[in-house]
């Protein structure tokens, strides 16, 4: 395989995932009962629901199984695995259809994934789940519509929701929070659209919660911008602190990641436009220490737009690593690495948070079959030995990566 341009990365391998390459946003690792390393992966777009893959040895991927969707208008966006539990999130093409929520498997025997239960989230204005969190094998964090929820825009068709699954045959929702005003019957006024194209909707994509406060959530509302709440009452969430940057900028407020030692925030936006039409979309950096004030003091460099650029091809910030908090995950407060579809992999080092610079990248080649011509890559991962893992959006399946920085 050759690079179109990598530094302090080792390529280890690549895999195309038996030709259904087009990997989303769900990633995570499952130590299984015998010792092996799986790494499960949601699909982007139908027909493939999830794929496990072997990464024991990094270098030697191995295909262990894979899962249909139950039907083609769907897409299972993300997912997430607790010990032999996996949670997978299920997005409709549109609003009404079936089904739409989440779904809990017993992987326990990763080659034979077994169904225990279902959290139906479908209605006349919802699409299901579009991301959800679940670390502490106890509580699902979601984007995601409901069949009581009716939006006054349809572009707001999905809140945060908080799911109990202590019983994974009777998964129940504890809490939710939407942006006031978003919703029929709200006694707040609506909030104001972003103009023309730039308008895509105030909702939440990432939903973060980390064991260091476990009473806060961090979300990215897209066109509401960062969003922390309290939910030391999930009963009743709270809105702590909302920091929207747009406009000037487009919208699509993406991920929100805490450093907690350094009172940092990295905040993400998403480019969803192709040929660099929202230029730029960014990687932020933010002083957190005042938590209901939060504040910009840089963002990550980004390469040229020119150099990556192709039609019909995304290009610009996406996905960040989250510092998952799993025992078999890295951790860092000082590099961060984000994806950037054209752009691939990219990391930069912080420790002056005022000055990041970026020590390393990775862009391959354009996989074959492609539609855009361009490697799109959509989401990052990283052991606790240090492997990363990282995968295309379209046709270039999983890449496995060694840290040269």
């Amino acid at each position: 395989m050759a690079e179109a341009a990598i530094k302090n990365f080792r390529t280890l391998a690549q895999h195309g995932l038996d030709g259904f390459g087009g990997i989303g946003e769900g990633m995570s690792i499952q130590i299984a009962k015998d010792g092996r390393r799986i790494l499960w992966l949601a699909h982007e777009s139908a027909p493939k629901n999830f794929t496990a893959v072997d990464v024991s040895d990094p270098r030697a991927p191995k295909l262990v199984a894979r899962a249909d969707l139950p039907q083609p208008h769907m897409r299972s966006n993300s997912l997430e695995t607790v010990s032999d539990v996996m949670a997978v999130a299920y997005q409709t093409t549109r609003p009404g259809l079936e089904p739409a929520g989440f779904e809990l498997f017993d992987i326990s025997v990763p080659e034979n994934p077994r169904r225990i239960g279902f959290f139906d989230c479908s209605g006349p204005h919802s699409r299901g789940v579009h991301q959800l969190w679940f670390c502490d094998g106890e509580t699902v964090h979601m984007s995601s519509g409901a069949a009581d929820f009716t939006p006054r825009n349809p572009r707001d068709d999905q809140f945060y929701r908080i799911i109990d699954v202590k019983n994974p045959a009777k998964p129940v929702e504890v809490g939710r929070w939407w942006l006031p005003g978003t919703r029929e019957g709200d006694s707040e006024p609506p909030p104001e659209r972003h103009p023309g194209a730039t308008d895509v909707g105030f909702r939440p994509h990432n939903t973060n919660v980390y064991p260091e406060r476990p009473d806060r959530a961090y979300l990215g509302y897209i066109d509401g911008g960062l969003v922390i709440l309290d939910i030391g009452d999930k009963a009743r969430p709270k809105q702590v602190a909302r920091w929207d940057y747009h406009p000037p900028f487009w919208g699509f407020t993406h991920t929100v990641v805490p450093f907690f030692e350094r009172g940092l925030l990295i905040v993400s936006d998403e480019s969803t436009r192709p040929e660099g039409e929202d230029w730029p979309k960014l990687v932020w950096i933010l002083d957190g220490r005042e938590e209901g004030n939060p504040v910009p003091i840089a963002t990550c460099p980004v390469p040229p737009l020119a150099e990556f650029r192709r039609p019909r091809a995304r290009y610009g910030a996406h996905n960040l690593y989250e510092n998952v908090p799993k025992p078999n995950a890295w951790k860092s407060e000082k590099f961060v690495l984000g994806t950037f579809f054209g752009g691939g992999l990219r990391v930069w080092d912080i420790s002056n948070p005022f000055q990041p610079k970026e020590v390393a990248y990775f862009v391959p080649a354009a996989p074959a079959g492609t539609p855009t011509g361009a490697i799109q890559i959509n989401d990052v991962l990283v052991d606790e030995r240090g492997v990363v893992y990282t995968v295309d959006r379209h046709a270039g399946g999983l890449y496995t990566l060694e840290m040269d920085f």
